[in-house]
This record gives structure tokens, C-alpha cells and sequence, in this order.
């Protein structure tokens, strides 16, 4: 993995546009005001993005979908034809819901905790479609899982069934913690879950307020860093991201 691929920028799709995540307050998501763009039009924020950073892969948290089970099927084709890859939350509840999804090999889906009704649920994605086209999503909010009463209550419980199901990549994310620069609250329960996975490939994020959170992240083991207001903040320029990705690289060669 090189060093211009350790950040996975995040949009947040709210009504067809980009919205800008704070707490996990859902309700209250307006749409995104950046530094690179003038609209909150999904294909502006990632051409401006790619511009800017050379990013052209990105996860997008699909809210339509996730709440109301209404993807923004159009709003993916059209980053599709402009050359980008998606990692996409779309509210999967089952194979069914995925089909239109899989047919676009461009595209990774989340399985996200939040949408999965049980374990079985997740086995049975997983025993119907290529499990390599699939991310776990352990979702949560304040540390607590975002998941119904057939799933445990302990966060690593949860990890242990989805890696037993045949999940080799994870998102750890705590919503509470999103667009509110903590700098991310779930490092411990990452390095938890490497210890115990070392072979995991795991995605966090959430907080996030610099680079240097982005090294943290990279130091506890993490394959990637979910971002979104500090990239539109400019709190990471292009100039700062370039010469990291370029002095890691060097240490890397």
C-alpha cells in the first residue's frame, strides 16, 4: 500500500449531496462547505478532491440508503464513469439489496453493523456473493455497538463473529466521534483487535484533525484513515499531504 492510499476520504450522502457529519446527528447534516468546491454536488467534492489530493478512491455513507433504503444508485454510476472506486454503506440488509451494487465491480460494499438484523445475516451475504467484495462495518456510537439484541454487546465479540464469518476487512468507527475533532477514541479497541487478528486489515477514523492523527492511526497498525472535515477544512493541505506521502514513501523504498 503506498502512502497516498493511507487516507480514505469520506463523503456523507444526505438527499443526493454531500453533508457535512457531526456526532452522528444525523438530523442535523447540512450540506458540506469546503475549501475546494463550491457546491455539495457528490461528483464536484470528489473531482475537486482528486484534484487537489490525487485521491480516487473513496468511502461514501450513504444515508439515504442507511435510513431510508433509497440508495443514490445515479449519484455512484456517475463517479463510476469518472474513473473513481467507491467503498459505499448503503444500508445492505441482504443479498437482494446488494445485487445492484455487485454488479459494478468498482465497487467494495460495507456490511454495516447498524443494517445487519443478526450474525446469520451477515454469513448468509457472505456464503451468497464473493466475500472479497465485502468490508464489516463495526459501527458505533459513544463506544457502545450500534447493532440489535441478536448481536453482543461487547465490540469485540462482535469482530470475533464477523472474522469467523470470513471477514478479513473492517471499519471501526465511532460516530459519536465524527466531524467533532477528537483526533478518535477507538485506537485501543484497533490495536485490541490486531493483536488478536494480526492478519485483519482494518480502515478507523472519526475525529481525525491532522496528520498527525493520521500517523497515529498508521502506528497502531491501522491499514487506512476514514477522513472528511479536515481535508475540507484544509486543516490537511495538499502541500502538507504531499510532502508526508512522499517522506513516508522514502522511508518505506
Amino acid at each position: 500500500m503506498t502512502a497516498n492510499s493511507w487516507i480514505l476520504p469520506v463523503i456523507d450522502l444526505l438527499d443526493g449531496q454531500v453533508v457535512r457529519g457531526v456526532a452522528g446527528q444525523r438530523s442535523e447534516y447540512q450540506p458540506i462547505a469546503s475549501r475546494w468546491c463550491d457546491t455539495s454536488n457528490p461528483l464536484d467534492i470528489t473531482q475537486a478532491l482528486r484534484q487537489q489530493f490525487g485521491f480516487r478512491r473513496f468511502y461514501v455513507a450513504d444515508l439515504d440508503g442507511i435510513l431510508q433504503q433509497r440508495p443514490n444508485l445515479t449519484q455512484y454510476q456517475q463517479l463510476i464513469e469518472q474513473g473513481f472506486e467507491l467503498v459505499i454503506d448503503a444500508g445492505i440488509v441482504d443479498a437482494v439489496s446488494a445485487q445492484a451494487l455487485l454488479a459494478q465491480p468498482q465497487i467494495t460494499l460495507v456490511a454495516g453493523l447498524e443494517s445487519l438484523a443478526s450474525p446469520q445475516v451477515l454469513q448468509e451475504l457472505l456464503q451468497q456473493t464473493d466475500p472479497s467484495r465485502w468490508v464489516f462495518s463495526l459501527d458505533l456510537r459513544n463506544g457502545q455497538p450500534m447493532a440489535s439484541t441478536t448481536w453482543p454487546c461487547d465490540p469485540t465479540a462482535i469482530a470475533d463473529i464477523a472474522i469467523s464469518r470470513g471477514i478479513t476487512r473492517m471499519i471501526v468507527l465511532d460516530l459519536h466521534d465524527v466531524g467533532m475533532g477528537t483526533g478518535g477514541s477507538t485506537v485501543s479497541l484497533c490495536r485490541q483487535l490486531l493483536q488478536s487478528h494480526p492478519k485483519l486489515s482494518l480502515i478507523a477514523g472519526g475525529g481525525v484533525r491532522c496528520l498527525d492523527d493520521v500517523a497515529h492511526w498508521r502506528e497502531h497498525g491501522v491499514s487506512q484513515v476514514l477522513v472528511a472535515s479536515a481535508l475540507h477544512d484544509c486543516r490537511i493541505s495538499p502541500d502538507d499531504w504531499q510532502r508526508y506521502s512522499a517522506f513516508q514513501s522514502a522511508i518505506q523504498s
